[in-house]
């Protein structure tokens, strides 16, 4: 530790007391000179003690702010939701140029509106933690307005002299788009082992089936029944098959512009022979000057007919379905086909649209797999509502030709 303010303060205490003396012809060492004295020595060990902590703190500061620049990680350090400091990684990571361009900003403008009670919970926890908190997520946008999500974790520390929250995490955006892509990977071969073993199941009966006729015929004792019913499960065979291939064959599908109440017409023109054959009506209700939309007009037709199809089936006994197409927001068109049949249970619809999962005695499930497959691939959604005995509700909402979509993924 430094003395100059002690050796200069007790030079000052001998100096004033020789010029006292000189002055008042009195003798140098007094009481008052050793009391003079020694206070001034006392007060500049005291001021020498005061100076070297303090340039201890500004050292280890400096040397705390070199660590943390030295990180590979990002840390932010913010005060009342301020930013006070950010390393290197910070500023590369929120897209900065410079340090100065993120400290004194608020924290919450990089951080997304839904994560903003998160934020909040989190730092009350701070406070009351001794140690740092786990991870957790939080989605940040960065200068240029681009979107990362951030991992990390915070504790409570003293910076400056005062009470701070340090948070210190990742951009954790690539390792996350990978994960989802290895799980995307996971579930579809676990799918298509699922589909393998549903195919496998389904072939396997009308094969048994033909196979004992075929058995019969050796006999000469074979009727006529026998050879439609052969005929009958070789077509079962064949539309499993055929069905199978619109799921797994790529399609080069081309978009067009279209009127979706042209298409709802034509394929209710289609299967109104079915439907009378069956004693359903068919009802439609179309709303005017509705916005058109961008599709595949062969794909969207397919959906409609496998979805009207089974409204018929759903209704042994006949009755009447209901189409009515609307604008559901600005930005959407709603297509409703509502039926009066037997109604599916609470606790398997969510299972509907997974292959081989049915409620027909000789259904494959793929068929509404495919409505799925089509209506996601337009941007639009598929809703089933129903009640066991009163009917079904199945709602198709597409995005018009106006809407942009964005991804934020």
């Amino acid at each position: 530790m430094n003395h100059f303010g002690q050796i200069t303060l007790v030079l000052i205490s001998v100096l004033f007391s020789s010029f006292q003396t000189i002055m008042n012809h009195d003798r140098i060492f007094t009481v008052d000179f050793a009391i003079f004295t020694a206070i001034s020595w006392l007060v500049g060990w005291q001021y020498d003690r005061t100076r070297f902590l303090g340039k201890k703190a500004r050292a280890s500061e400096e040397s705390y702010r070199k660590l943390i620049d030295s990180l590979p990680r990002a840390v932010i350090i913010h005060q009342d939701n301020k930013v006070i400091y950010v390393n290197k990684e910070a500023v590369t990571m929120i897209g900065a140029n410079r340090k100065e361009d993120v400290m004194g900003t608020s924290i919450y403008n990089y951080l997304f509106p839904d994560y903003r009670n998160r934020l909040d919970e989190r730092l009350k926890q701070v406070k009351k933690e001794l140690h740092p908190l786990n991870n957790i997520e939080y989605k940040f946008k960065k200068l240029d307005g681009s979107v990362f999500i951030f991992e990390g974790s915070s504790m409570y520390i003293t910076f400056g002299g005062k009470e701070a929250v340090l948070s210190i995490g990742n951009d954790i955006t690539k390792r996350k788009e990978q994960t989802e892509q290895l799980l995307q990977k996971s579930e579809k071969l676990a799918l298509l082992g699922q589909m393998a073993a549903g195919i496998a199941h389904e072939i396997r009966n009308p094969l048994t089936s033909i196979r004992g006729f075929i058995q019969l015929f050796k006999t000469n004792t074979q009727k006529e029944e026998y050879y439609d019913i052969v005929l009958s499960e070789l077509d079962r065979i064949n539309d499993i098959v055929g069905e199978f291939l619109v799921l797994a064959k790529p399609t080069a599908a081309v978009f067009a512009e279209k009127d979706v109440k042209e298409l709802i017409k034509d394929v209710v023109t289609l299967i109104n022979t079915q439907s009378i054959l069956n004693n359903v009506q068919i009802f439609v209700e179309l709303e005017c000057d509705l916005p058109r939309i961008s599709c595949e007009e062969n794909q969207l037709k397919q959906v409609f007919l496998n979805l009207l199809k089974n409204a018929i089936e759903a209704m042994p006994s006949g009755g009447n379905i209901d189409v009515r197409v609307k604008l559901k927001e600005e930005d959407k068109i709603s297509i409703q086909i509502i039926d009066q049949g037997i109604g599916i249970p609470k606790d398997r619809i969510s299972t509907l649209g997974e292959p081989f999962y049915t409620t027909k005695e000789k259904g494959t499930g793929l068929g509404l797999m495919t409505c799925y497959k089509i209506i996601e691939s337009h941007n639009g959604q598929i809703i089933i509502d129903s009640t066991v005995n009163e009917g079904t509700t199945i709602e198709i909402t597409l995005p018009t030709i106006t809407q942009r979509v964005f991804s934020l993924t």
